[in-house]
């Protein structure tokens, strides 16, 4: 297995494992200590997190039978746009600090940058 196909395997797999603590901890720890509105936003990381690890191994999964620098950036942002949507998101809603949320469009970029990179890599391999 190649190293691209690999790490991004990986980091798929290990943010599928986040995610699923992350949601758990979110249904059963923080149900009773966060508002309605908290619990959502909280939720909707979780999600995004969620589809991006798809994102993540299926970027793995391609590197297998073609490299490209297209797709390795769309791991990449995949995994940027995780940190910094998802993360942002939970940040917000375990702090209340509402300038978070400021930040959570530009993981959003990233997202969207990572589905049209992909989509390029995959034309034009």
């Amino acid at each position: 297995m190649n190293g691209i196909a690999k790490l991004f395997l990986s980091l798929g797999a290990i943010s599928g494992a986040l995610g699923v603590l992350l949601g758990a901890f979110g249904a059963h720890g923080l149900k009773d200590k966060l508002s309605e509105y908290a619990l959502g936003v909280y939720q909707t990381g979780v999600h995004y997190q969620f589809y991006h690890v798809v994102g993540l191994l299926l970027v793995g999964l391609l590197a297998l039978k073609f490299q490209s620098g297209l797709l390795t950036a769309s791991g990449w942002a995949f995994l940027a746009g995780t940190v910094i949507f998802s993360g942002s998101l939970y940040a917000l809603a375990l702090s209340g600090v509402k300038v978070l949320g400021a930040i959570t469009p530009i993981g959003g970029l990233f997202f969207i940058a990572g589905w049209v990179l992909l989509a390029v890599a995959v034309v034009k391999a």
